[in-house]
């Protein structure tokens, strides 16, 4: 038997042996990817430092 989940965009309920899991379908699939291409959403850390490219050597 399949546990039941929420589509993280909708809330609706979705199984986990559905073919967009964790999501409902691809729209929600597709908003998720869209958060993380524009900046909505972000893992925290230590900010990275600007390099200057002519200091980079390549080997």
């Amino acid at each position: 038997m399949s546990k039941i989940y929420v589509c993280p965009i909708c809330k609706v309920e979705v199984k986990s042996t559905e073919s967009y899991f964790p999501f409902c379908c691809k729209r929600c699939q597709t908003i998720d990817l869209g958060r993380w291409a524009d900046g909505s959403y972000s893992i925290a850390g230590e900010p990275i430092p600007d390099h200057d490219d002519e200091n980079i050597s390549i080997h």
